[in-house]
């Protein structure tokens, strides 16, 4: 791989497609504006557009090349301005290998190199390269020197037992998909899409179609409305299994390595001595039911992996495999401890006064607007104040072990965290007036996170001896 190589032609679909989306917003205003009477010469001026785009991938294409030597990734590209980029293998920490519906179809990947120091964008990527190239490349820079060669059968059974491996069964991912609590996202995201949509329908059409529904019995509308809500659902069961089809996770000898995704199939390389914290989440959903999700918080990195911050570990499991899963893929996390040190009991009253404003502010604007509909907001503040207030604090709690910190809270899903003393940055105590006055305190643990920001644990209302009690586990060094 010493020779200088470009990528392959379909890059230039791909920068095409990031130009233009681009400039998106810019060609839907200019439509918006130009649709009635000059939509000729706009037509005109976006083909004249989209030509120049076009031949501006091309010459991008031509001076994107790289290549493999002295142990180093050499990326030129530039087009006026001619730009060198040396990445050492010794600085890679990770190597993601991507593949889109098209990609797939071309059999290409696209390759993301991920180093210490990462922002918000990959370190390197090479938008189209074909498969079996991309898998070469990432094998070429993971190698540190010359391995001794061994002609052993027994080293495959030895291979095999060093590099455990875990697949999601496709039960589990209905049961992810059914239980995931998408449906909120896509009615918001379907609620901003029509609110865009409804400016291109006809006027007429739109106020007869309003009259129609206007006119139906209140019956129809429900059964309408449950009909939406079941196609919605069965959108995001559809969602997750694309998303998630096919996961497994596989343990090498310093790294986890997880692929997932049936349209867009992605490989994510995850270093173990990146890993700050290892978490446990279980939604309002799927507590009842037994099941979790398990995550990782990742130190630098990128957001181009799509994962909200964190990485999936499994996307669920019943909780009682927790302990065995860790046990085989992060031993270093296994023996979670159920039994936590928990939160007082006089603190519970700040915990619920926490939860009830939003529902207050809901009871007060149905009061004045829809008075006839107040029950609906005030059933919502006992049940959903109150009781997730209630819920907030059951569920909080802490654990000491030796060097390991677990902490337990709830926002809405209940998450349990595992961290060691060695990643914990910075640990913070805060007391407000009325926390003196109950001698409570709340604590904040933050540990290096995606991007090589922060990323914070908080526990409120602790009894203050508690705080202290972390305070000096957090300040003690050897």
């Amino acid at each position: 791989m010493s020779e200088a190589k470009r990528l392959h032609p379909a890059a230039i679909i791909f920068n095409l497609i990031t130009t233009v989306r681009q400039f998106l917003f810019a060609i839907i205003l200019g439509f918006i504006t130009f649709r009635n009477e000059s939509l000729f010469y706009f037509v005109l001026i976006l083909a004249g557009l989209l030509v120049i785009f076009t031949v501006i991938s091309v010459v991008i294409w031509y001076r994107f090349t790289y290549r493999i030597a002295d142990d180093e990734l050499r990326i030129e590209y530039g087009v006026f301005i001619r730009k060198k980029r040396y990445i050492s293998k010794n600085r890679i920490q990770s190597i993601d290998l991507t593949s889109g519906v098209i990609h797939r179809l071309l059999n290409l990947t696209k390759v993301q190199i991920e180093t210490a120091g990462t922002g918000t964008d990959a370190e390197a990527s090479l938008s189209a390269v074909k498969l079996a190239e991309g898998e070469a490349l990432r094998q070429e820079l993971k190698s540190r020197g010359a391995e001794p060669l061994v002609d052993d059968d027994s080293t495959d059974d030895a291979a095999e037992q060093r590099s455990p491996s875990s697949t999601i069964r496709f039960k589990r991912l209905f049961i992810a998909g059914t239980t995931s609590g998408s449906i909120g996202v896509i009615m918001a995201l379907a609620a901003t899409a029509f609110s865009q949509v409804e400016q291109f329908i006809p006027e007429r059409f739109y106020e007869s179609t309003m009259q129609w529904i206007i006119g139906l019995s209140i019956i129809i509308i429900a059964v309408m409305t449950i009909l939406v809500l079941l196609l919605l659902w069965l959108f995001g069961i559809a969602g997750t299994i694309i998303k998630y089809g096919k996961f497994t996770i596989t343990r090498n000898e310093h790294e986890l390595f997880i692929t997932r995704g049936l349209l867009e199939q992605k490989q994510v390389t995850i270093p173990l001595k990146r890993i700050q914290a290892v978490g446990i989440q279980e939604s309002i959903i799927r507590q009842p039911l037994g099941y979790v999700t398990v995550f990782a918080e990742i130190a630098g990195g990128s957001m181009d992996k799509g994962e909200d911050f964190s990485s999936i570990l499994f996307p669920i499991m019943k909780r009682d495999e927790v302990d065995d899963f860790l046990a085989t893929f992060l031993p270093d996390y296994a023996g979670l401890q159920q039994d936590l040190t928990p939160l007082p009991k006089r603190a519970r009253k700040f915990y619920v006064l926490r939860a009830t404003p939003p529902f207050l502010l809901l009871l007060v604007a149905v009061g004045i607007f829809i008075p006839s509909f107040t029950w609906i907001p005030l059933i919502l503040l006992l049940a959903g104040g109150l009781g997730l207030g209630w819920l907030r604090h059951r569920d909080g709690g802490f654990q000491l072990e030796g060097m390991r910190l677990t902490i337990r809270y709830r926002m809405l899903s209940r998450n349990t965290i595992i961290m060691y003393h060695k990643r914990i940055q910075a640990f913070e105590k805060k007391q407000h007036k009325l926390q003196k006055l109950q001698n409570l305190a709340t604590t904040s643990f933050s540990i290096v996170g995606t991007m090589g920001a922060g990323k914070h644990f908080t526990i409120k209302d602790l009894d203050v001896t508690q705080t202290d009690e972390l305070s000096d586990w957090y300040s003690y060094r050897r």
